[in-house]
């Protein structure tokens, strides 16, 4: 769908009505609101808590922080075990070995949020589509290594048992958990590690461009095998980011069920892929299984059986398995019979049976399912735009609301594509400072704000919140993000672009008629991003540039922007406060997602043995800056980020428009019915909201 601008929306009666209904419910700005004093979204990387100051309680949408703890004492373990009724009559009829049998010596324990919950029931959600996978990737990310508690703040163990950085900071020890099985009983050990390691991430062909995680200052680690249950990373110089880094939302530490559809995820089923790959079957044998199961190659073979959404085969460490495939109008998730976790009583979790998400066409018909009381709970996709009407009809659907305001600077960002050679003009222009200062300085922010964000939000740069230790001051919230079309006017003259056509649209400096700028905005996700570019398109038309809005699913865009076919991508920045962990929204250096060059990324990750090396001094420097970060431990980090983010400010290398607020996965709809939900939640991507909640402990009080 494209489009080439719109109409002014009006500030209507109805906008009106809806901004008083917020007011009745206390609904100020986000940039600091709280139920209560609580911590936000800091990172501390060294392990301690870094809290913010204390805030004002706004809202009372907006809870006190708080979640479920996981005990590391072993003497508070449980010594005995329960498990759901479903899975004891199996165990009955011998289909299943005991409890007992199915878990680690030392299982995760968990002392849930209210208190020991029961076992049963269906988790009602909406998703959008295959494209969103992420949907069930992050309730069911506890298949990481490592992970965050419930304030984003200090690294906890999760697969692994415990972990070790040596004090010369070049060898994490990560200890595995004795007995722990896949979810079809098979043992899990180091040698699930070794093979990801030795077969997929060192085989080119698998793993043509490798993560640049694997690497400080350029200069690639190992991982080595101590025994069954223990593996160490091992680097040549100090890399102490590394344990946050297998704790965060990356590609080594992100795990199977979010990052496998890329082989990342540090590990794999060794047993089940030894059956499909080349090295143990021979490349005749590999290639011709493939053909038969309808791919190409072997490669694209094993992406598909190591992607967990679509491979109900696939052997998984996550609480609940696929069992229904996201490509079909229900993915279904059932319990892992072997999943490693339990409460304090002992019972194994997770309590609930299964997870049941039903096709929504549009964004609109998931709202609407939410309001009706059809979802269980659910913040994906929910529109800040509608929580009046969630209001209004909460009694009537026996649900409440909760927001969680997010800590990245912009929900909405307009990220260049800096290595786009599809138009030599376009990207000539895009190479231009000034050019992109203008087209920031064209966009009116406050009216974004109150249309789409219902005035709650911070209008900015793409920045984290003050209270991070990266934020980089208050002067760069603003630094060339207000609305000035004199200004931006001024500039486009001044670099050249001064002839227009009749409707006052600027001319290509080619010849070629108008300068037009295709904008790439994603459907049915979060919020509403080809009508938040059709704004902006119209608001560039008083600086005479032609924005074309193409809207796409999530999955074609994503795609066409690794294809390098993207000029301009609109999606959030999040996961960029906390840089280190999730820095693609950011910066152009990770080749399984990039909106902003991807040949950069694949240049910075090959460390300029792939790729095309950035010409911007400004993305030069920050790439610089960023690789010798990894290896400097917490507080130097620290003003290095603040550094990189003046950088990526002062010359918009993307735009911001309107941040720090509940809008993407911060409206939650939560059943009254539903057990040891939080009444605030990090809204974080390292935290992989709701991960750190543990959806495994929520359940149905009646």
């Amino acid at each position: 769908m494209r489009t080439g601008g719109c109409t002014m929306v009006e500030r209507s009666e109805e906008h009106l009505t809806r901004r008083q209904t917020l007011a009745g419910a206390g609904i100020g700005a986000f940039a600091a609101v709280a139920g209560e004093p609580a911590i936000t979204a800091l990172m501390s990387l060294d392990g301690s808590v870094v809290e913010a100051s204390p805030l004002a309680p706004q809202s009372a949408l907006v809870g006190p922080l708080e979640g479920p703890t996981v005990i590391t004492d072993k003497s508070q373990y449980p010594t005995s075990f329960s498990e759901a009724p479903s899975l004891a009559d199996l165990v009955k009829s011998g289909a299943l070995p005991p409890v007992e049998q199915r878990l680690p010596k030392n299982p995760m324990v968990i002392k849930p949020l209210q208190g020991v919950g029961k076992y049963g029931g269906t988790w009602r959600r909406a998703f959008t589509g295959p494209g969103d996978g992420e949907n069930g990737n992050r309730i069911c990310s506890t298949d990481k290594p490592l992970f965050w508690d419930f304030t984003g703040t200090k690294v906890m163990p999760c697969h692994a048992e415990g972990y070790d950085l040596s004090a010369d900071g070049k060898t994490i020890t990560l200890s595995l958990r004795e007995g722990h099985r896949w979810s079809d009983g098979e043992p899990f050990t180091a040698d699930d590690y070794m093979f990801w390691f030795n077969e997929v991430f060192s085989n080119k062909e698998l793993m043509p461009s490798q993560t640049p995680e694997m690497s400080v200052n350029g200069k690639q680690g190992k991982m080595v095998k101590v025994n069954d249950y223990t593996i160490q990373w091992v680097f040549p110089e100090p890399y102490p980011l590394f344990v946050d880094i297998l704790a965060g939302s990356t590609a080594l530490g992100a795990g199977q069920a979010t990052r496998g559809d890329e082989l990342n995820g540090s590990f794999m089923p060794a047993h089940y892929f030894k059956k499909f790959h080349p090295t143990f079957i021979g490349a005749d044998e590999a290639t011709k299984i493939a053909k038969e199961a309808g791919y190409d190659n072997w490669v694209l073979h094993i992406k598909f059986l190591n992607t967990w959404r679509l491979n109900p085969d696939l052997p998984v460490l996550t609480p609940w398995r696929t069992t229904s495939p996201i490509n079909t109008p229900q993915w279904v998730m059932e319990r892992n019979p072997y999943y490693y976790s339990v409460d304090t009583s002992g019972n194994q979790l997770p309590y609930l049976d299964k997870i049941v998400m039903t096709l929504a066409e549009n964004l609109e018909i998931a709202n609407l399912r939410a309001i009706a009381g059809e979802i269980d709970l659910q913040s994906r996709h929910m529109d800040i735009a509608k929580i009046p009407v969630f209001l209004e009809n909460a009694a009537r659907g026996g649900y409440h609301l909760q927001l969680d305001p997010g800590s990245y600077g912009s929900d909405a960002t307009f990220h260049f594509n800096h290595s786009f050679d599809g138009d030599a003009e376009v990207l000539k222009w895009f190479k231009n400072v000034d050019f992109r200062r203008a087209l920031s300085l064209g966009i009116e922010r406050e009216q974004l704000n109150e249309t789409f964000w219902l005035g709650v939000g911070t209008p900015g740069a793409p920045v984290p919140e003050d209270a991070s230790p990266y934020f980089p001051g208050a002067e760069w919230r603003s630094k060339w993000h207000t609305h000035d079309p004199k200004q931006a006017n001024a500039l486009l003259d001044k670099i050249g672009l001064t002839q227009k056509d009749a409707d006052g649209y600027r001319l290509r400096s080619d010849g070629k008629g108008r300068l037009r700028i295709e904008v790439t905005a994603v459907l049915g996700s979060f919020i509403d991003f080809a009508r938040i570019c059709e704004i902006v398109a119209q608001q560039w038309k008083e600086i005479g540039i032609q924005a074309d809005v193409l809207a796409q699913e999530r999955s074609l865009a994503f795609n066409r922007a690794l294809a390098n076919e993207t000029q301009i991508m609109v999606w959030s920045n999040d996961g960029s406060e906390n840089l280190f962990l999730f820095p693609r929204h950011a910066l152009p250096v990770d080749p399984a997602q990039c909106f902003m060059g991807i040949n950069i990324a694949k240049w910075y990750a090959s460390v300029g043995k792939q790729g095309t090396e950035p010409t911007d001094p400004a993305i030069r420097k920050a790439l610089e800056i960023f690789r010798s970060a990894a290896s400097k431990y917490a507080d130097e980090r620290a003003g290095m980020v603040q550094e990189i983010w003046k950088l990526l400010v002062d010359n918009v290398v993307s735009i911001g428009t309107v941040g720090l607020s509940p809008a993407v996965m911060g409206v939650r709809v939560i059943k009254n019915s539903l057990g040891n939900v939080p009444a605030r939640q990090m809204n974080a991507q390292h935290c992989r909201t709701p991960c750190t909640s543990m959806p495994t402990t929520f359940y149905y009080t009646a």
